[in-house]
């Protein structure tokens, strides 16, 4: 794939915060994420005090303030959430802009943000845009860009910031097939020849205890690893009926984790987490391959749309060593989100922050790891020394995606076979139009067609 097969999207405002063109990346937080310099980045109170003393073509933009102009392209609850941290992290931070398929979402969220951060919400009537065109705008008006809508999206809204020479975050998924990912990794690396930010919600790699608790894990506290058990297992997320005066698009959109082509199912949309920290537990290494196997049992009903209720994945790493991970969108079962890892000379459990065996230790500390990801990302952005986490966000989503397709097909999957694939659901993400047919329709019976493993192909 090409990047030039995406529209370039012009520049239409200053690039924001012009970092020294004399730094140099090296990694930082000791979780893949990169920044300008060794150090971590100073704290947002102190760079925000800081600001004053930047030079002129670094803090030069509205009109020569220290207002960081924030957009959100998503309105739902987890882009509400990431706007509100996105305000905490900076007092010059201003929501201006955001975007939905939905109108009413849009206006729910500037209420419910207005009423928690008052003054730093000051999106008017005019930078409130609907449809599948809206993102292009918000990106105009902003100088950071939070995102977190469909992650069908998620590459081609984070490449289409990037290039216009905005910071980014963005919710994982960092992709729901190979297509998209390869375009994600990037805008990765355009985001550092830019020098400009780009976060993963990835929050993992920014909670102090798990950071301590892999690195003693690495450092040997638990001997060799010899198995890591992943759980990721709740009931349906976000299960809405359909409004009467939906379209099928709209009613898909309305409840996009429920079908394949917007949301890539449950293995990268949700055991992203727990395969990110495996990754990064056995040194932010890839699988050599996997299997799967996955369906529906019981939450076939049309609102369920076409995604499975259940996955289990075996990935196969260099030494023999597997992760065995499952996944489990049903009601009424027992839930567990875990991440366990076993080695020679004892155990550890990341969630918990806990190791026991030969060596016993349990972190004691609190952190709030959302909060933590765009404190660093505004600390970047004023302090000049851009923070980077294109070394493990794209791969860790590929994993995923890569157990997602052999649960699919049934078929065994090499991390070269899916490396090598351009595999995407259609539509493209450009192709998308407000009042398009969705590439999926519902049978005679209301429900949706869903893959049959052993029968389809996928790459």
């Amino acid at each position: 794939m090409k990047s030039d097969s995406f529209p370039a999207q012009p520049i239409t405002r200053r690039e924001f915060l012009k970092t020294s063109a004399t730094a140099a990346s090296a990694t930082a937080l000791g979780v893949g994420c990169q920044t300008g310099k060794t150090k971590p980045a100073a704290s947002p109170t102190a760079a925000a005090a800081a600001v004053g003393a930047l030079d002129a073509s670094r803090s030069a933009h509205a009109a020569g303030s220290d207002i960081i102009k924030v957009g959100m392209i998503g309105c739902g609850g987890r882009n509400s959430g990431a706007a509100g941290q996105a305000l905490s992290a900076d007092p010059g931070a201003r929501l201006v802009a955001m975007c939905d398929i939905f109108r009413d979402r849009i206006e729910s969220a500037r209420e419910e943000l207005k009423k928690a951060k008052g003054a730093q919400v000051t999106v008017d009537d005019d930078h409130c845009f609907t449809g599948f065109d809206g993102y292009k705008h918000v990106i105009e008006a902003a100088d950071v860009v939070v995102i977190a809508n469909a992650a069908k999206f998620h590459p081609f809204h984070a490449m289409a910031a990037i290039r216009a020479g905005k910071h980014v975050f963005v919710e994982k998924p960092h992709g729901i097939d190979p297509l998209g990912i390869k375009l994600m990794q990037q805008a990765c690396d355009l985001a550092k020849e830019k020098k400009l930010c780009i976060v993963s919600g990835l929050q993992s790699r920014f909670h102090t205890g798990y950071i301590e608790t892999v690195q003693r894990i690495r450092d040997g506290a638990i001997g060799s690893i010899v198995s890591i058990e992943e759980n990721f297992l709740r009931a349906p997320y976000r299960v809405t009926e359909r409004k009467p005066e939906y379209s099928e698009l709209d009613w898909q959109c309305s409840t996009q984790y429920h079908f394949r082509w917007l949301s890539g199912d449950d293995v990268p949309q949700s055991l992203v987490h727990n395969l990110d920290r495996s990754s990064w537990v056995m040194g932010n290494v890839v699988p050599v391959k996997c299997h799967g196997l996955a369906g529906r049992s019981s939450m076939v009903e049309p609102l369920y749309g076409d995604v499975f209720d259940h996955h289990s994945v075996v990935y196969e790493f260099d030494k023999g060593v597997r992760v065995y991970a499952f996944c489990r969108t049903t009601g009424g079962c027992y839930d567990e989100n875990s991440s366990l890892i076993s080695g020679s000379k004892g155990k550890a459990s990341i969630l918990n922050c806990r190791i026991w065996g030969e060596t016993n230790w349990r972190w004691q500390g609190q952190c709030d790891p959302y909060q933590i990801e765009h404190d660093k990302l505004f600390a970047g952005i004023r302090s000049g020394e851009p923070i980077n986490c294109g070394a493990y966000m794209a791969r860790s989503t590929m994993i995923g995606v890569m157990g997602q397709i052999s649960c699919y097909t049934g078929k065994e999957v090499s991390w070269e076979e899916v490396m090598a694939s351009d595999y995407y659901y259609p539509p493209k993400p450009e192709e998308c139009r407000d009042g398009m047919e969705p590439p999926t329709k519902p049978g005679a019976d209301g429900s949706y067609p869903v893959p049959s493993p052993g029968r389809i192909k996928m790459i």
